[in-house]
């Protein structure tokens, strides 16, 4: 078996543990997020969000993009990457215990400048996530580096049962906001644990000034990356929570959140195995690209229709995930969901294709170069309302695609026309399928019918698909090596 087929095997066995484990995480997620959707109002889910804002700030800083080194780089034998690794988690842990005593020091300035006056105690507490996840996210680059996606599947199922034995009954007791905040401390604790126990590197009491300094070398342009990912992640919710209230934070944030839980069955199943299969590759173009084109196609199959389908049912979506008490939330779960489609098929991946060349400069560009339009965007609609700022919000994302594809035509050598034919397909009859569930939709109002001309609407979609040869091929034989895998 040469290489290329032998990481080929690899990638799958790892996309295998990696989809079973999105898939039984992201079908608990939404339950959990359903149930507790219906015990708490939107100011306390905007609570939340300020503090996971704020949390996800500080992380960005003790990761230092050493997870991306770990992962990408090039070792000569154990013994290094293990003295790599050694680096990496001191330092994190240094800079976790710094930033944690920073935001304990400033934690009331820190809540009034995000929207949240008075609950710097609620910061302070939160933020012993921060030294916690500095202990586990080494190991979980090492794991992904060796595609041993099966540990991480014990892990990601153990963090996702968390919420149902300590959140949703704290709740219940009116604990509000402390209920979510507390059911994640719990989650840094168990991951730290389980990957600490399980993990075949131990950190060790030895340090290389020298190792540092490479490492910082390749990391320092993935963490500003990190940092210009933040703000594009969390710059309208900053906005919302200045401008607006936590109500509106709140109703924004959940709405796109569970949209985020449904796509990321496919992304967050996908996009650690193709960074880690990339990696290997990055030395041999034809090859590196079209691992890029299957991969971009296979998920286009999924995310198309969804972001199609959430867009058209959106109404019933909102009902069912969240309850009729959120029925605001239905505007933004479609505008979300359709743009979303959009954005992971055409945009997210080539951040990984940036990062497997060595070249996260490139994926900092497209990040600048997308806030450059973002911000005043966000705070011009901010002024005009909630709901202009979520229309808003949402297509502007369309420019960032077109960033992309302008970087991956010029710095990788990737056509557009290319990236275009390769889901043209998928595409053409998504698109189709809404026309499609838009007429049904005329038809009858009611959720039996929704459900019915959801099932048709499906049926239709695959059906088309069916007419292009190379997509049925491609879908024959990716079964065919999952059967043979597993």
């Amino acid at each position: 078996m040469d290489n290329s087929e032998e990481l080929r095997e690899k990638m799958l066995n790892a996309a295998k543990w990696s989809t079973i484990t999105e898939i039984a995480a992201k079908i608990i997620s939404p339950i959990t997020n359903m149930v507790l959707a219906r015990l708490m109002v939107p100011e306390a889910f905007g609570v939340v969000a300020t503090v996971i804002m704020i949390i996800s700030f500080a992380e960005m800083f003790t990761d230092a993009g050493f997870q991306k080194y770990l992962v990408q780089n090039e070792f000569k034998n154990s013994e290094e990457k293990y003295q790599n690794a050694n680096v990496a988690f001191w330092t994190n842990l240094g800079i976790a215990l710094f930033l944690w005593g920073l935001i304990a020091l400033f934690c009331e300035p820190i809540a009034t400048f995000v929207g949240n006056p008075g609950l710097g105690m609620v910061l302070i507490i939160a933020c012993v996530q921060l030294p916690l996840s500095s202990f586990s996210s080494i190991q979980m680059a090492l794991y992904r580096r060796d595609f041993d996606f099966k540990t991480l599947f014990l892990v990601r199922i153990v963090s996702v049962f968390i919420p149902f034995v300590i959140s949703i009954p704290l709740a219940f007791l009116g604990f509000s906001y402390w209920s979510l905040i507390i059911g994640t401390i719990c989650i840094q604790l168990s991951n730290t644990i389980i990957l600490t126990v399980k993990s075949k590197w131990k950190p060790k009491l030895n340090y290389s000034v020298a190792k540092l300094k490479v490492m910082l070398s390749f990391s320092i342009w993935s963490l500003i990356e990190a940092i210009s990912i933040w703000l594009t992640t969390w710059v309208d919710a900053l906005i919302i929570g200045s401008i607006l209230s936590t109500y509106y934070l709140g109703l924004y944030k959940t709405s796109i959140t569970m949209v985020n839980l449904i796509t990321a069955i496919i992304t967050a199943a996908t996009v650690p195995v193709l960074f880690s299969a990339l990696s290997r590759l990055q030395n041999n173009s034809e090859q590196f690209n079209n691992m890029f084109y299957k991969t971009q196609r296979a998920v286009s199959i999924l995310v198309f229709p969804i972001g199609v389908g959430l867009y058209l049912y959106s109404d019933l979506a909102t009902q069912i995930l969240l309850g009729s008490q959120w029925s605001e939330a239905s505007g933004v779960i479609g505008q979300w969901a359709l743009t979303s489609a959009i954005m992971i098929v055409f945009g997210q991946y080539c951040s990984e294709v940036y990062r497997a060349k060595g070249r996260p400069k490139l994926s900092f560009l497209a990040q600048v170069l997308h806030l450059i339009v973002l911000v005043p965007v966000c705070i011009y609609s901010a002024n005009h309302g909630f709901w202009m700022l979520v229309f808003a919000r949402s297509w502007i994302r369309i420019q960032f695609v077109l960033v992309h594809f302008l970087i991956m035509k010029f710095s990788i050598g990737i056509p557009i026309s290319n990236v275009i034919r390769n889901t043209f397909p998928t595409a053409i009859s998504a698109i189709a399928m809404g026309f499609a569930g838009y007429f049904l939709q005329q038809i009858y109002d009611g959720i039996v019918w929704s459900l019915v001309s959801i099932a048709t609407c499906a049926i239709f979609y695959f059906g088309l698909l069916y007419l292009f040869p190379g997509i049925r091929k491609e879908i024959v034989s990716m079964i065919g090596q999952l059967k043979k895998i597993r």
